[in-house]
């Protein structure tokens, strides 16, 4: 079997932390594992493993025959026959399979806000969806959209896991109280809703029992952030939060940290609560996409409505009072994790559907 992941940069985010871990784990696998992005390079090349046959197209427009006729050349020289489109990179992925029709593509929505819109805003991808020989969707939401709006009708739902980071680093150092640290993994942008975080931690004066809180992910400088700043400034805790932008060492953050919280008001499957799990941390999370799935039930987790401000301060409240609680609840999360999403779970599901598509 040989497959190609395509996708449209390697920035940190979950989708392409997916792709690369795909790509890392079947390169043990299969006769052939590669991975491209389409628009950009990040931090996340560094992730992939030397097994992997990597190809950056630098795609400049949304149709770009010279980035296409790079892709076909790729596919032809390693005998490609399965490309496995994440996001939006099913176009490229398209024009491919235009070109090459024994191709099969298989699209995979990581996009937790779709199963909310319509189909005329997503036009495009329904049409295309033509061309798709099955689809992977990362909660029950988006399957039941893509069911019914979608023209491939053969949609599976497969959970995401997370692998440990290549050549872990150790090199960025939280500020503040050792065991008293909040951290928050996502990019500064809608819909993480990071600023219900920010109001919680000031409205339950956490600063004055020398919790902090550390906002880690890429900060696009624009308005999103700029209200996250202005707040911090206006109340005095340029001390106790904290942003650090995009991190190569996500793992030795996290491993600094005692509570991992998420926000959201739109996930897809997040690859976040995966990583605070196997990083042995308490979590308060948004109840939105998958959340409530990976979090079962109290003993292993908080969840709230994150657009109730009152049950977001509840519940992180009893998190950070209660130093118990905390403990079990992680000790329990992790053990969920590792039995339910581990990569071997995951993996076989995912040759389960290429050998189907093969047939």
């Amino acid at each position: 079997m040989r497959v190609l992941q395509l996708i449209d940069s390697l920035e940190a985010g979950g989708a392409e932390r997916i792709a690369v871990s795909y790509a890392n784990a079947l390169a043990d696998k299969i006769e052939f594992s590669g991975l491209i992005a389409t628009r950009k390079q990040g931090q996340l090349l560094s992730q992939l493993g030397n097994n992997v046959s990597y190809l950056f197209l630098n795609k400049k427009k949304t149709i770009d025959f010279r980035s296409v006729f790079i892709l076909i050349k790729f596919i032809k020289k390693n005998q490609i026959a399965i490309i496995h489109a994440h996001g939006s990179s099913f176009f490229t992925a398209v024009l491919a399979k235009l070109l090459m029709p024994k191709i099969k593509v298989i699209w995979h929505d990581h996009y937790g806000m779709r199963s909310k819109e319509s189909r005329t805003k997503n036009q495009i991808l329904i049409f295309c969806s033509i061309f798709f020989s099955s689809i992977i969707v990362v909660n029950l939401q988006l399957k039941e959209w893509s069911q019914k709006k979608m023209f491939c009708k053969k949609v599976t739902f497969i959970p995401n896991f997370t692998l440990p980071e290549k050549g872990s680093q150790k090199i960025t150092t939280l500020r503040g109280t050792k065991d008293k640290s909040i951290v928050f993994l996502a990019n500064l942008k809608k819909p993480k809703n990071h600023i219900v975080i920010l109001k919680a931690f000031h409205d339950l004066n956490l600063k004055d029992y020398d919790w902090t809180l550390h906002l880690v992910g890429k900060d696009y400088e624009d308005g999103y952030s700029q209200v996250l700043k202005d707040f911090i400034k206006t109340n005095s805790l340029e001390n106790h939060i904290h942003l650090y932008g995009s991190r190569d060492d996500v793992q030795y953050i996290l491993s600094q940290s005692s509570i991992g919280v998420l926000a959201s008001t739109d996930e897809g499957f997040p690859v976040t609560l995966l990583e605070y799990a196997l990083a042995n941390l308490a979590v308060v999370s948004t109840n939105v996409g998958y959340c409530s799935e990976i979090i079962e039930d109290e003993i292993s987790g908080l969840l709230f409505d994150p657009l109730n401000e009152s049950q977001i301060k509840k519940q992180l409240l009893k998190v950070v009072e209660d130093n118990w609680f905390r403990s079990i609840a992680a000790e329990n999360l992790k053990k969920s994790v590792l039995k339910k999403y581990s990569k071997e779970t995951v993996i076989q599901k995912l040759l389960v559907l290429y050998e189907n598509i093969k047939r």
